[in-house]
This record gives C-alpha cells, structure tokens and sequence, in this order.
C-alpha cells in the first residue's frame, strides 16, 4: 500500500548494504508486528540479531529497548528512513531530536501510503522545521563514502548505479 513501495525498498536495501560495508550499526523497529507485519523479507536478515526491535507506540523512543539500543552504539548522527512518514517515522524523529541525537531523515527512503502523500511532505517538512537534515539516498551514500579514493568507494557507486536503473 505503500507510494512507490518497491522504489523505497530498493533505496532502504542500499543503505544498509552500504552501513554494512562501512560499519555504520542499523536498527529496525516494527511497528505491531503481529497486526500489521513484520520487517519487509528482503530487508529483514540485514539486521545483526537483536537489532530489531518490537514497539506499540509511534515513536520509538517512547521504548527503552530501543532508546537503550540506540545509546549503545553511541553515534553523534541517527540516519532514519522507512515508513510511515507521519506517523511512525515523523514520531520517533521528533523523540530522537528531544534525545539530543543529530537526525538525518533521508527523505527518499521514508514512505507513506498513496492516500496519504501530502501527508508525507508535510511530516518531512515538519521534521526539517524540529532541526533534521532531509536528504537524498545517493546524497547520503556518497556522503559515507566521502572521497573516490575512499577504499568503500566502488561498492557505493554500484549501489548508486543500481538505483539509477
């Protein structure tokens, strides 16, 4: 039900293919599993064991699994994408702003259902207006990757080319 569901996956699938390469830990939350699924197949055996976690509320950081998780890997920068843009995700970016984390929404990779696209804009907006950078997939994995002689350097530009196709 999701706006461009395959696009999104594709974009969520590079960048964790790209954390992994670069050791950069990702997190999973999902959102009443039971009821409404669990992490998308494909995606899901990307995440390390543990690093899935259940919630019930919108935002995450209302879970002290997760906030504990989270402070774990002690990054100055969360970089968040998935979905539902205004719900799920717009509440757990604006918790991790109030945690004092840096957010980074990448906003290509956070989607919504059809019905709800202006929904979807303004949650992003709203997240930009709390203090969040909003960027691009392939802003970010060149961002990760930093110089072209950066020895990640290749296996990033794959991931782009392959969402360029």
């Amino acid at each position: 039900h999701v706006h461009e569901h395959a696009s999104l996956v594709a974009r969520v699938g590079a960048l964790l293919s790209a954390a992994r390469r670069l050791g950069i830990p990702a997190l999973a939350t999902e959102h009443c599993a039971a009821q409404l699924g669990p992490t998308i197949a494909s995606l899901r055996p990307r995440f390390d064991a543990g690093a899935i976690c259940a919630k019930s509320l919108f935002g995450a950081t209302g879970h002290v699994e997760f906030t504990a998780l989270l402070r774990a890997h002690d990054r100055p920068q969360v970089v968040v994408a998935g979905m539902e843009a205004h719900v799920c995700v717009l509440q757990t970016v604006l918790g991790l702003v109030d945690e004092g984390c840096d957010v980074l929404v990448v906003g290509d990779a956070v989607g919504s259902r059809a019905p709800r696209l202006a929904d979807r804009q303004f949650a992003l907006e709203r997240m930009a207006r709390a203090g969040c950078t909003v960027a691009g997939t392939e802003t970010v994995l060149f961002e990760w990757a930093r110089a072209g002689d950066d020895p990640s350097f290749r296996d990033i530009l794959a991931l782009v080319r392959e969402l360029s196709s």
